[in-house]
């Protein structure tokens, strides 16, 4: 806030900067110049805020061994594990075999 009231300071190139609504910094303004304050309140109070530089995610951790895998439990007790890259019409023939047995 205390950059838009500078002498020859411009609000939407301090808004931009900061990426804030131009409107919103207008309105903080005009309460500060004014005097107002919220009705719960009997002054404005700004905190003291510092922009950072994003931080990056962390790295995922390494696929393992069972990445990509799933495991179909059949109502007899018959498991089949297949990879992420089976065959649908070739999983479908086994899992009907099985359901036969």
């Amino acid at each position: 806030m205390a950059e838009t009231f500078a002498p020859g300071a411009s609000v939407s190139k301090v808004a931009r900067r900061y990426d804030l609504n131009t409107n919103m910094l207008f309105t903080w303004r005009r309460e500060m110049a004014g005097g107002k304050a919220h009705a719960s309140e009997s002054a404005l109070k700004l905190i003291p805020a510092t922009i950072t530089a994003e931080v990056p995610a962390p790295a995922l951790p390494a696929p393992t061994e069972m990445s990509g895998r799933m495991e179909i439990v059949l109502a007899g007790g018959d498991r089949v594990i297949v990879g992420a890259d089976v065959d649908a019409a070739a999983l479908a023939r086994v899992v009907k075999a099985l359901g036969r047995r």
